[in-house]
């Protein structure tokens, strides 16, 4: 398995893999990242400002399996938020989720992010746990969250 830095390459299997995902779980909806304008050129954004954002591909034989984001968020002080954490189904249940959120924290205390926050879906059970196990508590929705359809929430003090 390796994990390096997105490029533009990767944005139409990545979109693909989120919308996917999305779609798997009902999320095909307005107000989520499905519809997200930059959706499918991520890279575009993410490599924009490589001070305050980062994504991580997760590859494995030569095949993209997944993915996770880290950019500045404005509402909070100090504050990044983890964005498009997404695997493919035969990625699912192996740790990998473990390791993003790992090596995105990693990112985040290099780019002098203090805090971590993310915004969630009920119907992302697997996602939730994985959120809950790696250390973040979930907290009231916060004024200026831009997925409308977004009901779950969480922050991460970064120690170290």
């Amino acid at each position: 398995m390796e994990f390096r830095e997105i490029n533009k390459a990767d944005d139409a299997i990545l979109a693909g893999i989120i919308r996917s995902n999305l779609k798997a779980n009902k999320l095909d909806i307005p107000g989520t990242a499905y519809f997200d304008d930059h959706l499918d050129h991520l890279s575009d954004y993410y490599l924009a400002d490589r001070t305050r954002r980062y994504y991580f591909i997760a590859v494995e034989n030569d095949e993209i399996i997944g993915g996770i984001g880290l950019a500045e968020l404005g509402f909070f002080d100090d504050c990044g938020e983890l964005q498009k954490l997404y695997l493919t189904d035969k990625a699912k249940g192996r740790g990998i989720g473990y390791t993003l959120i790992r090596l995105i924290e990693d990112k985040a205390r290099e780019l002098g992010y203090k805090k971590i926050y993310l915004e969630t879906h009920s119907n992302l059970a697997a996602a939730i746990h994985i959120y809950e196990r790696s250390g973040y508590r979930e907290i009231e929705k916060p004024a200026g969250v831009v997925h409308a359809t977004m009901d779950r929430f969480f922050i991460k003090e970064l120690n170290g």
